[in-house]
């Protein structure tokens, strides 16, 4: 029996959120947005604990360090709630360890 292919694997990039709400930037629209892992110092002068509780001013400071195409500052304080809480969602997940998504995904 095979077993199943990891997103990665199966070259689906799971870090991608597609905007309800594009970003109008001069006569581009910004549909999609890539989220990558920050590294430790990426997430300097922001607490943890309030990206993990998606604290919106914590999220729009680190959204353009780690977003492409990077946004601003403005577009990321301008972004829908509904799209913030998707982005929040997946640097959430950035920061847990692979075994505590694990014990997530299992409803442990």
């Amino acid at each position: 029996m095979k077993s199943q292919d990891t997103p990665e694997q199966a070259g689906v990039n799971d870090n991608i959120i597609t905007l309800d709400t594009p970003i109008q930037r001069g006569q581009t629209m910004i549909e999609t947005i890539t989220l990558r892992k920050p590294s430790s110092g990426e997430l300097r002068g922001v607490s943890l604990g309030d990206l993990l509780n998606l604290d919106v001013a914590s999220l729009i400071k680190v959204l353009p360090r780690i977003s492409t195409p990077t946004l601003t500052p403005q577009e990321a304080a301008a972004l829908d709630p509904a799209d913030l809480v998707a982005i929040g969602s997946k640097v959430i997940s950035f920061l847990l360890q692979k075994s505590a998504k694990t014990e997530a995904s299992l409803g442990m």
